[in-house]
Parts: C-alpha cells; structure tokens; sequence
C-alpha cells in the first residue's frame, strides 16, 4: 500500500511540474513576441526622426544653393547691364 501511495505521490509531483513548466513556456513565448514587438517600434520610431532630420537637412542646403545661385546671377545680370549702358 505504502508502494502505490509513493507512485500516485510521484505521478502527481511530476504533472504539476510538468503543467508549470508548460505555463511558463508558453508565458515565455508571449513574452518574446512583446519585446520583439516593442523593439520593432523603437527602431521604427529611431528611423522616423533620422528620416526628419536628414529631410530638413537637405531642405535647407537646397534653398542655400538655389540662394546663392540667384544671387550670382543677379550680380552677373547687373554687371551686363552697366556694360550695356
């Protein structure tokens, strides 16, 4: 008696770590699919402002260019023009 006393006390000590370890991994799994998740935003978020930055960036050397040509060719324009005169 005490024999089948000790297998159903076996028995059932290894379901219950068995049930536990099964919650955990499963746990585990949604865990890392949460941080996979939050670190996809993060870099998402990170390319977003380089995005915006290199944006402004080329924005304002393009108008600096476009500037300055104008400017060249309004200097240029008013030396023919005291040429002509």
């Amino acid at each position: 008696m005490k024999i089948l006393t000790s297998i159903t006390a076996t028995v059932f000590a290894v379901a219950m770590a068995v049930s536990a370890s099964a919650q955990t991994a499963g746990q585990d799994m949604k865990n890392a699919g949460t941080e996979t998740k939050d670190a996809a935003k993060d870099a998402g978020h990170g390319i977003v402002k380089g995005t915006k930055h290199t944006g402004r960036a080329i924005k304002h050397g393009t108008k600096k260019v476009v500037n300055k040509a104008a400017s060249g060719t309004e200097k240029g324009a008013d030396k023919v023009k005291e040429k002509t005169q």
